[in-house]
């Protein structure tokens, strides 16, 4: 049974094979390509910063600071200030915290049964991407990250206005969202406790325990995080087995014949990468206590991604406070790009997981150019023998309904995936 799911960023195909009434194995098709990669073969360097926010409309923003860190990285030394690391950082946070509202109320409301909520999604995003905006210039599709720095020189005015937006955003999280105060939120080490509240997100998930859904979606219980910033640690979870030390290099990318979304592997195992890993490495009391409950499922995924926007919100405003207006927001390289040949790597936390930018570039052309997203890692088309994260958590659900939650508890993103 071939099911087209939509809804999601971009399309997908779901190939479902049954057996006894059960789900015994499904194909994941990303059917669909534009060839940035190769588009970007050749060309000027520079061109990466105009091309690859492109990517995606959602994600744009990872993108760019991917691939600024991945050109910074052909350096043997250059410079950053830091008012231009936390303005990088600041704008990062803002395009995931819009993310999560939408995926929240667009996507899991929906499939809930909760169908008159959709326009709620709308104020929180609007104030984010308002916030991106005042100090990289636009959104989406900003280019604001260049080598060395940002060209934005912000001031007062632009810092009471983020601020400002953060506030309002805080705000609506804690009138809809959960109704009760963020920090009692953040500070909560019972999961159990929020079915007792008011607010959307209870509603969701005393939704998920009735229905029975509460076990459904697990998967390898096996997660992973490269992206290290202020907020995020990297390092990888088996089960509550936590290491801090992983190597990027053992990162495994390889076709697949079913479709146009490459596997990705570390150390010949499938990872799940978002929120939900970022969570289980950071050792955040709240999911945690969600994951020993529940283990790696669709009621964990949701909780961590809700919590995750009051966390970066909370963090935004920390991080605002740490810039000095004094500092220069451009530092000129030493070496001018168009010299270099080198290779280099960038890699940051998107809205659903790790991204990693690989470059190649010989007197300032780039001869090879690799992304891997997010939903490679967690939507990675495998077979019987060694089943993708997604896959292995649908096989053996008796409906494709309830497949396409569990699918969609992943945060989908074809149109990245499909670069």
């Amino acid at each position: 049974m071939i099911k087209l799911i939509e809804k999601i960023e971009g399309e997908a195909r779901l190939n479902y094979s049954f057996k006894d009434n059960l789900i015994d194995f499904v194909e994941i098709d990303f059917f669909t390509t534009r060839g940035i990669e190769k588009i970007l073969e050749n060309r000027a360097i520079l061109d990466a910063l105009v091309i690859n926010p492109r990517v995606c409309g959602i994600c744009g923003h990872a993108q760019l600071i991917a691939t600024v860190k991945a050109l910074e990285d052909c350096y043997d030394n250059i410079e950053i200030s830091k008012k231009a690391e936390i303005v990088r950082e600041l704008t990062l946070n803002f395009e995931i915290i819009q993310n999560h509202f939408k995926w929240f109320y667009l996507t899991i409301m929906p499939l809930m049964g909760y169908k008159d909520y959709l326009l709620k999604a709308s104020f929180p995003s609007q104030l984010m991407s308002k916030a991106i905006a005042s100090i990289a210039g636009q959104y989406p599709h900003t280019s604001y990250a260049i080598v060395g720095g940002i060209v934005c020189d912000i001031g007062m005015m632009e810092l009471v206005k983020v601020e400002s937006y953060i506030d309002e955003t805080l705000k609506f999280f804690e009138e809809n969202l959960v109704e009760a105060d963020g920090e009692e939120f953040l500070e909560c080490n019972n999961s159990n406790k929020l079915l007792s509240k008011d607010g959307d997100l209870p509603k969701v998930l005393n939704k998920i325990k009735n229905s029975n859904l509460i076990d459904f979606g697990k998967s390898y219980d096996r997660f992973i995080v490269f992206g290290k910033n202020s907020y995020f640690n990297s390092g990888k979870s088996n089960k509550t087995r936590l290491y801090k030390t992983i190597d990027i290099d053992r990162v495994e990318e390889f076709d697949n014949n079913k479709s146009f979304a490459k596997n990705v592997m570390y150390k010949d195992k499938y990872y799940e990468v978002g929120p939900l890993a970022r969570a289980m490495i950071n050792k955040t009391p709240l999911i945690k206590d969600a994951h020993r409950r529940y283990g790696d499922s669709i009621i964990s995924r949701i909780l961590a991604r809700v919590c995750e926007i009051l966390q970066l919100l909370n963090h935004s405003k920390k991080l605002l406070k740490e810039i000095n207006l004094n500092e220069l927001s451009y530092i000129k390289p030493k070496i001018d790009i168009s010299q270099i040949s080198s290779s280099g790597v960038g890699v940051v936390e998107a809205s659903r997981g790790s991204l990693i930018h690989k470059v190649n570039i010989e007197k300032g052309l780039i001869k090879k150019y690799d992304i891997i997203t997010p939903t490679q890692w967690n939507l990675a088309n495998g077979t019987r023998d060694n089943l993708g994260v997604a896959q292995n958590a649908i096989i053996g659900l008796d409906s494709t309904e309830l497949a396409e939650i569990v699918f969609k508890s992943f945060d989908v993103c074809s149109v990245c995936t499909t670069h």
